[in-house]
């Protein structure tokens, strides 16, 4: 179906204000761009922030949403932008509603970016978050509680390369996989690459920019860049998975899903009919990331074992800490 009518005034009103494509910038010039402020999100018990350490002697944030005195779970949280954009903060406002509506404390990695720290430091600083999380499980939720790691996007890429990099070294256990529209391939000739239709906010020229950042001819089909090429998918968790219908990267997403279905994994996917490719976090500016949040929510809450009656549903309340 067509996109659907937010969708479309959006990309007018975008169109309209000119401005050079993401793909003929500088790194320095597309995070300059000015991104209009965000709804508040739900109020959180306590926000925590810490810097972890980096092999190189660098360091990277991570901040912790915690909703409740007693979360349900850990969700560490890995956000968009291509290796390249994207921070924690602009992502604050999705962390805060995925906390709210799971009741997890959701710890949000604001790994290196690309091309400063091309790969594999977006995949070391996600191992090393999600390594930390398990860690401090017992102090940030106060017992041993189910793990779960995703992410829209680059996000997705990453999520999906710990969950085959916890599987194969043993640990940590994952519980969940929430993967938002993600990076599983770096084959740019798929039918969604091709579609002219997909070719919007996120477009062939923008994604091959990205990987031109983030990682050379060599790496790029290695399993930590590209997980759909993983010999096996078998023992990898449960797994929430969403797409969009006008997206480039809509093949690959749901030849994942179909992957990790044939190897026994159990799938819960959708395709979001009408949407474009970085809907998920447009918090009340598109419908449709309403309806993608609750889609993830309700997962997450069905994985818990949460009843609707125990749910609380991700509002925009007023931010506090």
């Amino acid at each position: 179906m067509a996109l659907d009518e937010a969708t479309t005034a959006l990309l007018a009103q975008m169109a309209a204000l000119g401005g050079q494509p993401l793909h003929q910038m500088q790194p320095a010039e597309a995070r300059a761009m000015p991104v209009p402020p965000g709804p508040a999100g739900p109020e959180m018990v306590r926000v925590e922030q810490d810097t972890l350490p980096t092999a190189d002697g660098s360091s990277f944030r991570v901040r912790t949403l915690v909703p409740t005195e007693s979360p349900a779970g850990i969700f560490v949280y890995i956000h968009g932008g291509g290796w390249v954009l994207g921070d924690i903060d602009r992502y604050d406002t999705v962390g805060r509603r995925l906390a709210a509506g799971t009741n997890c404390a959701v710890v949000m990695v604001d790994y290196r970016k690309a091309p400063e720290a091309p790969f594999p430091a977006a995949v070391e600083d996600s191992w090393q978050a999600l390594r930390w999380a398990a860690d401090s499980m017992e102090r940030i939720a106060g017992r041993q509680v189910p793990l779960i790691v995703g992410g829209d996007s680059a996000g997705g890429n990453l999520s999906a390369v710990m969950t085959l990099r916890a599987r194969d070294a043993g640990g940590p256990q994952i519980d969940l996989q929430v993967l938002i529209y993600p990076v599983t391939d770096a084959d740019l000739d798929t039918a969604s690459y091709l579609d002219p239709q997909n070719q919007l906010m996120l477009s062939k020229e923008t994604m091959i920019w990205f990987w031109d950042h983030y990682a050379d001819t060599t790496q790029r089909f290695s399993l930590d860049a590209a997980p759909l090429r993983a010999e096996s998918l078998a023992g990898l968790p449960p797994t929430i998975s969403l797409v969009a219908e006008h997206d480039v990267l809509r093949s690959e997403g749901e030849a994942y899903a179909a992957a990790l279905e044939a190897a026994g994994v159990t799938v819960e996917h959708r395709m979001f009919e009408g949407q474009m490719h970085g809907f998920f976090q447009m918090v009340d500016v598109l419908p449709g990331a309403g309806a993608g949040m609750q889609y993830v929510v309700d997962g997450v809450n069905r994985h818990l074992g949460r009843t609707p009656d125990s749910t609380t549903a991700p509002t925009a309340a007023a931010s506090a800490g």
